[in-house]
């Protein structure tokens, strides 16, 4: 059991703004009150709970398992529901359709709903937060490797849950951020993002150039490294960022998202506490992992990253920066120069003796990665 769980059928989310307060936000009260209504009027029109599964992980004793519960209507099948009929290891179970970006966010979560979680035939009973989400550590004896937990509705809906479990002698791990990193997405410029996000069919999506080949030749010849997506991003995104990623030959591996919306403190989650905090829970569910820290320069990477290499140099192999264009620097933060900040925060990560990589593209980083001798061994 990782020392941060909370045991089977907790929900251990990371460390952020809601735990500030005991009692919600109005915003994320009058939230649940519009979503639990429209979740019973559409229950008795025959709308049935069904869950979109999410990439989990876990390790030696335990299993973060991850999903969504949301209402469908009679006439909706369950592969036709986004995430669905596809697994991370076996390829598509069914032809996928481009989708466009607003379908993701157009659900009905069904707030605080039960499933029952089956992991190795043993059975915990897990019950989603108030925005339909399933989070929740359960006790297990996996094997390390890729698994599937099955969710099971109330209703008796089913849906399969990829997991990865690390072993314990895997020593190293790879976060990587995805916006401007692995995926260019050009955020976060209002319009821009919103025809993204919203309006652009989910393969229409352009690949940071030479980044997918830069984490087959550093990390991919070492089939047990796990490589974890740490995004500010909505989960509601999470099927549409998968289908890119194979389709793009990234490796797979579990997205840590975010929910966004009203919180317990403010209408609106923190995108960097939200990457503190998972970080944090990483170096401390998964003690004897060293890590490969991956992002880009248009936001608060850097900073991150820095402050997790001086309160733990130990735990980070390298960190790698993408370097934004000075058009995409504009379109990222309104100025041609990276973020404020950027540059002391490197200052600080090459002090501690890290390998700071820096480049425009995959192919920079790579020659970075070589030239620097960094070793998985």
């Amino acid at each position: 059991m990782p020392p941060s769980a909370e045991g089977a059928g907790s929900s251990p989310r990371p460390a952020s703004s809601d735990a500030t307060s005991s009692r919600p936000h109005r915003a994320a009260r009058l939230e649940y009150a519009f979503d639990s209504r429209l979740a019973a009027f559409l229950q008795r029109r025959g709308w049935t709970a069904r869950v979109e599964p999410y990439v989990g992980y876990g390790a030696t004793g335990w299993v973060r398992v991850l999903g969504r519960v949301v209402l469908a209507g009679p006439g909706v099948r369950d592969a036709d529901l986004p995430g669905v009929g596809a697994h991370p290891t076996g390829g598509a179970a069914r032809p996928v359709t481009a989708l466009r970006g607003w379908r993701s966010f157009a659900v009905v979560p069904l707030p605080f709903a039960r499933v029952r979680a089956v992991v190795d035939g043993d059975r915990s009973e897990l019950v989603a937060d108030r925005g339909g989400f399933v989070d929740s550590v359960v006790d297990c004896s996996l094997t390390p490797g890729w698994h599937d937990v099955e969710l099971v509705t109330v209703g008796g809906r089913t849906a399969t849950v990829p997991v990865v479990v690390i072993g314990p002698d895997v020593r190293f791990g790879v976060v990587s951020d995805i916006d401007d990193t692995v995926m260019i997405t050009r955020l976060p410029r209002p319009f821009i993002a919103a025809w993204n996000t919203f309006v652009r069919h989910d393969n229409a999506r352009e690949p940071v150039p030479g980044m997918a080949d830069f984490y087959r030749r550093a990390f991919g010849s070492h089939g047990d490294v796990p490589v974890l997506y740490l995004s500010t991003g909505a989960w509601n995104a999470a099927p549409a960022i998968g289908r890119f990623l194979r389709r793009h030959g990234y490796p797979t591996g579990p997205l840590l998202l975010t929910d966004w919306g009203p919180t317990n403190s403010g209408w609106f989650r923190s995108g960097a506490e939200h990457k503190r905090a998972t970080l944090r829970r990483l170096l401390t569910e998964l003690p004897g992992l060293r890590w490969v820290l991956v992002g880009d320069d248009g936001q608060r990477d850097p900073q991150i990253y820095a402050e997790v290499v001086q309160e733990h140099p130990e735990r980070v192999l390298a960190v790698a920066i993408r370097q934004l264009s000075g058009t995409e620097q504009v379109l990222a933060h309104g100025a041609p120069a990276p973020a404020a900040g950027t540059a002391s925060a490197e200052a600080r990560t090459r002090r501690a003796d890290v390998p700071l990589l820096q480049g425009a593209d995959g192919a920079a980083l790579l020659r970075e990665w070589t030239s620097h001798g960094i070793g998985l061994e």
